[in-house]
């Protein structure tokens, strides 16, 4: 009895070793997938912008009144800038991500690992198209000033997320809630256009995405311990690019919103 009692906790300790190094490896493929996420959005940003303006007025787009398209001292919209930023392109360039997004979780069904982590970088350089006109609005400076300020802040909410061992899970439908009152309030905000509602709506939208940070990492956590005695590795590899594009949408938003607070306009 005492010898079978042995071999049953031997047992189970190399199982729960086991989960433990495959759990250490999903979440270096979650951040490692996300982190390649977020080098794609940065260089297709600073890409883009890049060719969109330009310093010399001569190579400018010009109006129709034949003026050339001025954005700043001596900064001008090229042609490709005028069709990325003033035609109905730009409808296309910011509705894009937001429509590849909300039909992940289908594409992930029917997409094998490798493909759905190809769609993933394919939508990670969309939010960078997206996301180039703030190098338009801010100065280069505080855009990365802001973006070390997010890193040290999503590595150490993402640190205790995965770390602690209170149950984050009750946070869940309240920062949902909060994001759906967020996105209301930012339509809202679009007619009223208060620079108080302005404030006050990137101030909780930091602190909204910094517990979702925390809490969509325990989930990561969670949803791999629950699911790890399956050994399905396909639904694994799938999962760890779910979980990166949580925490990818966690940091950018989190990003956007300290930019509009402590960012340095143009």
């Amino acid at each position: 009895m005492a010898n079978y009692q042995s071999m049953r906790t031997a047992s189970t300790e190399a199982l729960g070793a086991r989960i433990d190094a495959g759990l250490r490896a999903h979440m270096n493929k979650v951040y490692g997938t996300m982190s390649v996420g977020m080098v794609i959005t940065a260089l297709a940003a600073w890409a883009l912008a890049g060719l969109a303006v330009t310093g010399d007025a001569s190579s400018a787009a010009q109006t129709a009144q034949g003026q050339v398209m001025m954005i700043g001292q001596g900064e001008y919209l090229t042609s490709f800038g005028a069709l990325l930023y003033t035609s109905p392109l730009r409808w296309v360039v910011m509705l894009a991500p937001l429509g590849m997004v909300l039909f992940f979780g289908a594409a992930l069904n029917r997409l094998s690992a490798a493909g759905a982590q190809i769609y993933f970088w394919a939508y990670a350089a969309l939010v960078g198209a997206s996301l180039s006109s703030i190098f338009l609005v801010y100065t280069t400076y505080s855009i990365t000033q802001v973006f070390l300020i997010t890193a040290i802040a999503f590595a150490g909410l993402s640190l205790y997320g995965y770390t602690t061992k209170r149950d984050l899970s009750g946070m869940g439908t309240f920062l949902m809630m909060g994001v759906i009152g967020l996105v209301v309030a930012m339509l809202v905000n679009l007619f009223l256009q208060s620079d108080a509602m302005t404030f006050a709506i990137s101030a909780i939208g930091v602190l909204i995405f910094a517990g979702l940070t925390a809490y969509d990492t325990q989930n990561i956590k969670a949803t791999y311990v629950a699911h790890a005695h399956h050994g399905d590795s396909e639904w694994l590899g799938k999962s760890a690019i779910m979980g990166a594009l949580q925490l990818y949408l966690d940091f950018i938003n989190m990003f956007l919103f300290l930019l509009q607070l402590f960012g340095n306009r143009e």
